[in-house]
């Protein structure tokens, strides 16, 4: 059976911030404080390196995301949108492992990603 699913993102879990920033080749991740513009944000710190004036600033606590593009001239959202959607991923296979599942990954000609989630365990 199958079900197509529009998922809605908050970023909560470290360990799948850290995959996703691996696997787009960024600095691993920390927890601290940083300034973005003139405000300082505690959270978990992901520079997103490209263009990007500013870091962003993951705040577990209620999946928010901060972060200050001055509409595009301090970094390409695209950029944050990337990093985003493969944390959606990360996610989806480590809850989809947990629970004695598969994923199987599949890049779009669009830039989307397709993922199959074999309850069996087996890809």
């Amino acid at each position: 059976m199958s079900h197509i699913v529009t998922i809605q993102v908050e970023v909560k879990d470290f360990d799948a911030i850290k995959s996703a920033a691996r696997r787009l080749n960024l600095k691993e991740p920390i927890h601290g404080k940083a300034m973005i513009f003139n405000t300082k944000i505690e959270g978990v710190i992901v520079e997103l390196g490209h263009d990007w004036i500013y870091p962003v600033v993951c705040v577990l606590e209620t999946g928010e995301v901060k972060f200050d593009t001055f509409n595009g001239n301090w970094g390409d959202e695209k950029h944050l949108h990337r990093f985003v959607q493969q944390y959606a991923v990360e996610k989806v296979a480590i809850e989809s492992r947990r629970h004695g599942h598969s994923v199987v990954e599949q890049p779009l000609v669009d830039g989307s990603i397709k993922l199959t989630v074999n309850m069996g365990g087996a890809a």
